[in-house]
């Protein structure tokens, strides 16, 4: 039987190793002044949304790495009421942070207006009308830009930007210099989160140094972990506190704090938050064995 005949787009995760996707129709190519974006709708997956060649986020599972990213967060601070949303572009992450009565304020930070305008208009299941809550603000700008001219603080501060790729808009939001800078506009028990590549043991190559990166600037630092189908790959992600350690907290606690909530939750609760920061040992072994630390000059790249 001959194969079908299909569009394929190809994600490639290094120069060996690539994931295929049978498209059923492209709704948006073009080009931004940041980056490539690509809207199409899969077989498998439904419409995903691509930036620079990688799948940011799937119709079919993108409830996983949203609920992955935020709701960790929000469950170990005990008050949050102010939340910086780094990226976040589709409008998902805003979505699950309005969910809860409790959070009074949202300001999303996104370089790309261009990219925000068309997931408005091509990802509703996505965004579900959240840019036009009274309670979020949008910035249009340089998130790194915009802390280092602010002083005002929040107490979650969620990071979810592209991966570093060379000469992306992004690249400069993984180091050092940065997360500095970030940790100065924390509240005293404030909260940071963001995804962070890759878990495979074949791709370990952006997690660690991020990781390792982040130790260097705050004390509590907590790598967790959610199996994307879209991606292919067990997705890392990273839990930063300045008080109270994410990685102890008990599910009972977690399903309490989710109680208060409006709105279901189809992956996330207490059970789901234990086994996301239970690493493999093969993973923590390769943690140890890498020391990289990115800086400004020495900034961190992906394929």
């Amino acid at each position: 039987m001959a194969a079908p005949e299909w569009n394929w787009f190809i994600e490639y995760s290094s120069p060996y190793q690539a994931h295929m996707h049978a498209v059923k129709k492209y709704i948006y190519m073009g080009e931004t002044a940041y980056q490539k974006v690509e809207i199409v709708d899969t077989f498998t997956f439904g419409r995903c949304l691509i930036l620079d060649g990688k799948i940011q986020s799937s119709e079919f599972d993108e409830y996983i790495y949203h609920e992955a990213l935020v709701h960790p967060a929000v469950a170990v601070h005990p008050a949050p009421r102010s939340v910086l949303v780094m990226g976040g572009g589709e409008g998902a992450v805003l979505r699950e942070l309005l969910k809860y009565p409790f959070i009074e304020k949202i300001v999303m930070v996104d370089i790309d207006r261009e990219v925000v305008e068309l997931c408005k208009k091509y990802l509703p299941s996505w965004h579900q009308d959240s840019f036009s809550d009274e309670r979020v603000k949008i910035e249009f700008r340089d998130a790194r830009r915009y802390l280092e001219s602010s002083s005002e603080k929040f107490d979650i501060i969620i990071s979810d930007i592209t991966e570093p790729v060379d000469s992306g808009p992004s690249y400069l939001l993984f180091t050092r210099e940065f997360y500095r800078v970030l940790k100065s506009r924390l509240e005293e028990e404030g909260v940071f989160s963001l995804q962070a590549g890759s878990l495979s043991m074949a791709l370990l190559d952006v997690h660690p140094p991020i990781r390792n990166t982040l130790q260097e600037c705050f004390e509590t630092v907590r790598s967790y972990h959610a199996f994307i189908p879209s991606f292919d790959t067990t997705w890392g992600f990273v839990a930063v506190s300045l008080k109270n350690d994410p990685a102890v907290l008990e599910p009972a606690l977690v399903d309490e704090r989710l109680s208060y909530a409006r709105g279901d939750f189809r992956f996330y609760d207490g059970e789901t938050h234990r086994c996301a920061f239970s690493l493999p040992r093969n993973v923590r072994q390769a943690f140890e064995k890498d020391k990289r630390i990115i800086e400004d000059a020495k900034p961190l790249t992906v394929y």
